[in-house]
């Protein structure tokens, strides 16, 4: 069943769900993370049907989340890099990730991501790129951008709106 397209949603959430939420995607984007760039690599990590696989790797490109970059003339064969914009996904799929292991996985983490200069295992966090505060949900509150329409209304704040509060 083919989902519908968010394409006229003005929401970063939709707009963003265009690019990166078709099934596979986001673990195509993983493994590209960490390092995979071919796509028999790909292919045979995921065990992934080489159509969707081609599908979902042609929407990256055409979006600029990864480039195809040749390797070989003969036979021809490209790679898969990602681009800045690619790159900068790193920090969504480890917030997911993180989800994922705290709700998802009952006997622990399957990885664990060690920050090398301390080695100790660490946890990302949102913070403030102003002051640097951590972010959390009672400090924080929706306005309108600079791209939203005219006389929209934002929902009222709730105590239970699902921002953490912790």
């Amino acid at each position: 069943m083919r989902r519908s397209s968010f394409s006229d949603m003005n929401c970063s959430i939709a707009q963003s769900l265009e690019v990166i939420g078709e099934w596979w995607t986001p673990l195509i984007l993983r493994d590209a993370l960490m390092g995979v760039t071919r796509f028999e690599q790909f292919q045979s990590r995921l065990g992934i049907a080489r159509n969707v696989l081609s599908a979902r790797l042609q929407t990256l490109v055409e979006h600029g989340v990864l480039e195809e970059v040749e390797y070989s003339q003969r036979p021809p064969r490209s790679e898969y890099v990602l681009t800045p914009k690619g790159r900068e996904l790193w920090t969504a799929l480890t917030m997911l990730r993180q989800w994922g292991d705290k709700w998802l996985a009952p006997d622990g983490a399957p990885v664990e991501l060690v920050h090398t200069s301390c080695e100790h295992v660490a946890h990302a966090e949102l913070t403030c790129s102003h002051c640097g505060e951590r972010l959390r949900g009672r400090d924080l509150e929706l306005r309108h951008g600079p791209g939203a329409p005219g006389g929209g209304l934002l929902p009222e704040p709730r105590v239970d709106s699902g921002v953490p509060r912790g």
